[in-house]
């Protein structure tokens, strides 16, 4: 069955609509309750990239892990979708250095780092990029170093089978409440095994990381994971990226991290919540104009003008020579509940 998604954001071409970006939205308690939606918070949707917290936790919350002493930066980078910037790739090289693994053990792939698009420069053919500049080579640093630390194999570590991703499926359904078995399960871009769960316990998930309370079964590792995202969002994704523009936004109180295929989940510590956002069509563009109206109509935005977000609430969109040709903005109200 299809999900019910609805227009949440369009886009002009001069002042006639040219594109509708369907989606879905959920605002969930750590409990679970629903509180604020928009189309169909029950559409099952792969978390990607956003999964990265729960992916690094039971390494964190592994007895043995303090053998390891990660900083804060570093578990930043275990929950990075990174841009490759040098600062990225030295954080990465530190985590494997203490793991005693190598960079040929990384199994993410290869591709030209993100800050390029930031920069407006394109890759040359002689440029020579490694693993550390793909995105979530620190995830798989991570891994690396709970592999390493559970005596497992270091070659098969993406393998379901793995002790590894066993633990992190666990992990998973520890925060969404869906059982271990009854998660659909995908390959990610970067080859390691993703998840799908409903949108409502997504946002239920980012609710419990951003929660301040110790966790039954991880203790105080979600709030290292918390400390150090919001300490370090340079960290977590890269210069000029939403993620980065999310945190400093927050000031310490929202834990961001978005996904590939227009996927954005956000944790908001003092109002005990989390949001959960889907674009059907993947559009990130669409994703970061109905995060920010979220935020707007949930009133932790008034003036989205005078923040970091300013540039993401209406997305201006301009043709190679710099003319503006249209716009992308929001065009949904978020309704009580189930809507």
């Amino acid at each position: 069955m299809l999900p019910a998604h609805v227009p949440l954001a369009v886009a002009t071409r001069g002042d006639t609509v040219e594109c509708v970006h369907y989606g879905s939205i959920a605002v969930a308690d750590t409990q679970g309750g629903l509180l604020w939606s928009a189309g169909d918070p029950k559409a099952q949707v792969f978390g990607r990239s956003a999964l990265k917290p729960f992916q690094a936790l039971p390494l964190l919350a592994h007895p043995q892990s303090a053998r390891y002493d990660f900083t804060a930066k570093e578990i930043a980078i275990l929950c990075a979708s990174h841009s490759g910037e040098p600062r990225h790739a030295e954080a990465v090289l530190s985590v494997l250095g203490k793991a005693g693994c190598y960079l040929r053990d990384l199994q993410c792939g290869v591709h030209p780092p993100l800050y390029l698009e930031a920069l407006e420069q394109r890759a040359r053919a002689e440029d020579i990029y490694t693993p550390l500049h793909h995105n979530c080579s620190g995830k798989h640093a991570g891994m690396l170093a709970f592999a390493r630390l559970l005596g497992a194999e270091l070659g098969t570590y993406l393998e379901p089978a793995h002790p590894v991703q066993q633990a992190i499926r666990d992990c998973v359904a520890h925060f969404t409440g869906v059982p271990a078995a009854g998660l659909a399960v995908g390959v990610d871009g970067c080859s390691a095994p993703n998840y799908a769960a409903p949108l409502a316990v997504l946002a239920m998930a980012y609710a419990r990381l951003a929660d301040q309370s110790p966790d039954a079964r991880y203790g105080d590792a979600p709030a290292r994971v918390y400390g150090a995202m919001t300490r370090h969002p340079e960290l977590v994704s890269g210069l000029k990226r939403f993620d980065l523009a999310l945190t400093h936004t927050g000031h310490g109180d929202w834990v961001s991290k978005g996904g590939a295929e227009g996927v954005q989940c956000l944790g908001v510590r003092r109002r005990g919540f989390g949001v959960a956002v889907k674009v059907a069509d993947g559009a990130a563009r669409a994703a970061q104009v109905a995060t920010v109206e979220v935020l707007r109509q949930l009133e932790l935005l008034p003036k989205p003008e005078d923040t970091p977000l300013r540039d993401h609430q209406r997305l201006v969109l301009l043709n190679v020579r710099g003319i503006k040709t249209g716009e992308v903005y929001p065009v949904f109200t978020l309704q009580r509940g189930a809507g």
